[in-house]
C-alpha cells in the first residue's frame, strides 16, 4: 500500500505586522489588505495593537473589540481615532451583547429562518430599546450588565512620563468636543482642560458639548 502526503497551509501567527511584508529577497508575501482580512475573521487574536498607522481608514471592528495602544498619541482626537477601528457600526462587543440578551431563545421562539438571523436581532433590540433612546441605540451602543465592552489597554511603565501623559489624555477627552469648528482649536482644548481643575468641572462642560446623535422621533 502507497502512502501518499499532501501539503497544506495551516495559519499558525497569533500576531502579524500590518504592512506589506516583504522576505529576504524583496518579494511581497503578505500584502496589508490580506493581513486585514484574515485580522477580521472569526479566529483568534482578538486583540488590535496600534500606533499611529491605526489611526484612520481601517475597519477592525468586525471580530475585535479590545486595542492596546503600543504608544500614546500627542492629543485625544488621535487616542479617539484609534479606538474608533474597533468602535464602529454593529462592532464586536455591540453583536456579544445583542445575542446575550437575545441569541438562540429568541431564534428558537420567533424567527422564521428566512433572511439574516443578525438582522432579526437587531430589530428585536431596537424594538425594546428604552423610551427616549436615540438611533445610536443598538447599533453604536448596546451596554448590558455584564456584558462586553470597548477595552482600552495601555502599557504604561510606572514613574514614566506617559502616565500623567495618559491622564492628561483621558481629561481632555472630555472636553475635545466642545472645538469643533473653532479657530485655533488646540489652544481652546488646552485652556478648557486647565479650567476643568480650576473653575469648570466635567458636568459643567457636558452641557456645553456639541451633540452628534440622531434627534429622538
Amino acid at each position: 500500500r502507497k502512502v501518499e502526503f499532501e501539503t497544506y497551509n495551516m495559519r499558525c501567527r497569533f500576531a502579524l505586522r500590518f504592512a506589506e511584508l516583504k522576505d529576504e529577497t524583496g518579494a511581497t508575501v503578505a500584502r496589508a489588505d490580506t493581513v486585514r482580512e484574515a485580522f477580521n475573521s472569526p479566529f483568534r487574536p482578538f486583540i488590535l495593537a496600534s500606533t499611529s498607522i491605526g489611526q484612520e481608514g481601517l475597519d477592525f471592528h468586525t471580530w475585535c473589540h479590545s486595542v492596546i495602544h503600543w504608544n500614546l498619541p500627542s492629543n485625544p482626537v488621535d487616542l479617539e481615532q484609534r479606538e474608533g477601528r474597533i468602535h464602529r457600526y454593529k462592532g464586536h462587543a455591540i453583536r456579544k451583547n445583542v445575542a446575550k440578551s437575545y441569541g438562540l431563545s429568541a431564534l428558537k421562539g420567533a424567527w422564521d429562518r428566512n433572511g439574516d438571523p443578525w438582522s432579526f436581532m437587531f430589530e428585536l433590540a431596537k424594538r425594546d430599546r428604552p423610551s427616549g433612546a436615540s438611533d445610536l441605540v443598538p447599533y453604536w451602543l448596546y451596554e448590558i450588565e455584564g456584558g462586553a465592552q470597548i477595552e482600552r489597554r495601555v502599557p504604561l511603565l510606572a514613574f514614566s512620563r506617559e502616565v500623567p501623559h495618559f491622564h492628561r489624555l483621558k481629561r481632555m477627552l472630555a472636553v475635545y468636543r466642545l472645538v469643533f469648528g473653532q479657530p485655533r482649536q488646540e489652544d481652546l482644548l488646552e485652556y478648557l482642560t486647565n479650567q476643568m481643575n480650576n473653575t469648570f468641572s466635567e458636568s459643567d462642560l457636558s452641557q456645553w458639548q456639541i451633540s452628534l446623535e440622531p434627534p429622538i422621533e
